[in-house]
């Protein structure tokens, strides 16, 4: 076991390094939201104009916006994120994503190819969680969309006044920069926005005080006489009226509250105050396909195996789930290292794009691990030798545009509570392969630059790097390789792939919604959240999701 001591020393480090970050910050105090309080204290019964299902990143925009003219009710499964000091803080951003408690505010599930990943449980939803970085969407997206460009750019503003800021670059991030100019990735396209190929420093929704801001800072919007935020609120079904209707017609929900009472919430048309009422699903990309199957609507024999009453066979429910897969280097330092998240992107043409992340707890960010049942290999022992005393490190990593593999989502049983199954098909398709390795090949070139020699021991050869990363991913792929040391980029990718939260899919436009997001074969029932994309936009969905919502 004397073999595996150094490993066990580069963690004990790189916690320290974590530990040692300068800048902690108390969490920041709820606002006055007279709107928000606790399902438990929901009438039996209510009407509402509009009823939205998913507190979370287009949740809350779509609430705030609505309520300037009608009655919404949003139904959010889990607590506020305000006075959680994990949520707010950039220092203890990795403290959520780790948290397994029944009640945390990141419910982690793992997808049937193996791979660790998070689903939000918290007003806010991935704003509460995410990395903070804010880049808009790629023009080409918005204009498969069908979207109003004027209307984008506006909406994207009336965002950006409450919850965007420019991030501060330091030594390793700008380093990271510089190098992916070095290496071929231009223009310098400096702060900016705009998806345009190049090398630029994005937005952040984290202030100059490292707090975090999330979508419900954008509840501010919201006319608070006409808005009800109920928290701990699951739906457990979609209610439909289906007699003398041309087509089933959502009328209400069924939600329990955290002490497991029921209640019920209806459209107020059915009081004959007017037809636009609508039910408006946005519980992201897993819990709107899982709630259409819980409520009837989906694959046929699917329902029937759930036991679920047929309302709509709809076989395109839970299809085209997909997952950016994201591969990564470590990269230990010799010079002191800041924390810091996502800040800048290199946008390239070969179907990747490069980001970075430094001196955070990143063992615990990606579920990394030490070895325990193999030796550790030659060709790694002079870059232990050197990273046993580090005590700060980055990561580099790329993220695969698309991807072109896609999969699927089934429930598991009628528990709303309960994760789906979802199969992501990782590298299915040759294309995503190959942009995995187009990537790490501009990594490499990166960590080898002349701007990153100060962030790298020039005794630790890149393969060295890559023979850490391996050992110290942990999933549980079926089809995971057993070599001991690096073979090749593709074999990498495929042993060490890991998620960056960007999965999308399971209710597509054109698919199961149409271009306006109303769901295909019933009335009064939309979609809006990244359940809808048939690609995630740009490098990042956070944007997007928070400007469609509004």
């Amino acid at each position: 076991m004397e073999a595996f001591g150094p490993w066990r020393l580069i963690l004990v480090a790189i916690f320290a390094g974590f530990l040692h970050f300068q800048g902690s910050c108390s969490s920041d105090a709820a606002p006055n939201y007279t709107f928000m309080q606790e399902a438990t204290n929901a009438p039996p019964a209510s009407y509402y104009d509009y009823i939205i299902i998913g507190g979370g990143t287009a949740g809350c925009p779509l609430a705030a916006t609505l309520s300037q003219n009608f009655r919404v009710l949003l139904l959010e499964r889990g607590g506020s994120p305000y006075g959680n000091q994990n949520i707010t803080n950039l220092a203890t951003f990795t403290d959520t994503l780790t948290d397994t408690s029944p009640t945390s505010p990141a419910q982690s599930f793992v997808s049937e190819d193996g791979v660790v990943n998070t689903r939000a449980r918290v007003l806010g939803g991935g704003t509460s969680l995410n990395a903070g970085f804010y880049t808009h969407a790629d023009p080409e997206f918005v204009q498969k969309a069908g979207l109003d460009l004027d209307l984008v750019n506006r909406s994207y503003e009336w965002v950006e006044k409450v919850m965007v800021f420019e991030p501060q670059l330091r030594q390793w991030q700008s380093a990271v920069r510089d190098g992916l100019l070095e290496v071929g990735v231009l223009p310098d396209n400096g702060y900016t926005f705009d998806h345009i190929y190049g090398t630029k420093v994005g937005g952040t929704i984290f202030d100059k005080d490292n707090h975090r801001h999330t979508a419900v800072d954008l509840l501010q919007y919201a006319n608070p006489s006409r808005l009800t935020v109920l928290l701990h609120a699951t739906v457990h079904r979609i209610l439909f009226k289906t007699e003398g209707q041309s087509k089933p017609a959502a009328h209400g929900v069924i939600f329990k509250d955290g002490a497991g009472n029921e209640h019920r919430a209806y459209l107020s048309k059915e009081k004959g105050k007017g037809s636009m009422s609508e039910i408006i699903v946005s519980a992201g990309a897993l819990g709107s396909p899982q709630l259409l199957i819980l409520s009837g609507i989906g694959p046929a024999q699917h329902l029937k195996s759930l036991g679920i009453k047929v309302l709509l066979n709809q076989p395109m429910v839970g299809q085209g789930m997909a997952d950016n897969h994201m591969n990564f280097i470590v990269v230990p330092s010799p010079s002191p290292v800041e924390i810091s998240l996502v800040q800048q992107v290199g946008i390239t043409r070969l179907g990747t794009y490069i980001e970075a992340l430094s001196r955070i707890d990143f063992v615990r960010f990606f579920g990394l691990t030490t070895p325990t049942n193999e030796t550790t290999p030659e060709t790694t022992k002079s870059a232990l030798e050197t990273i046993e005393r580090l005590q700060n490190a980055g990561m580099i990593f790329e993220k695969t545009i698309g991807p072109v593999s896609t999969g699927y989502l089934k429930l598991r049983n009628r528990n709303p509570d309960d994760n789906p199954m979802v199969t992501f098909n990782y590298f299915k398709e040759p294309e995503d392969l190959q942009r995995c390795v187009n990537g790490m090949k501009i990594i490499e070139g990166v960590v080898n630059s002349k701007a990153f020699s100060n962030f790298r021991y020039p005794n630790v050869t890149v393969e060295a790097l890559l023979n850490m990363t391996q050992y110290l991913v942990k999933n549980i792929q079926p089809e995971r390789s057993n070599a001991s040391t690096f073979d090749s980029l593709e074999q990498f990718c495929k042993d060490t792939v890991v998620t960056i939260w960007h999965y999308h899919g399971g209710c597509q436009v054109g698919r199961v919604v149409d271009h306006q997001y109303r769901v295909l074969g019933v009335d009064s029932l939309r979609v809006i959240d990244g359940s809808t994309f048939i690609d995630s936009p740009g490098t990042n969905p956070q944007a997007t999701l928070l400007m469609l919502g509004r």
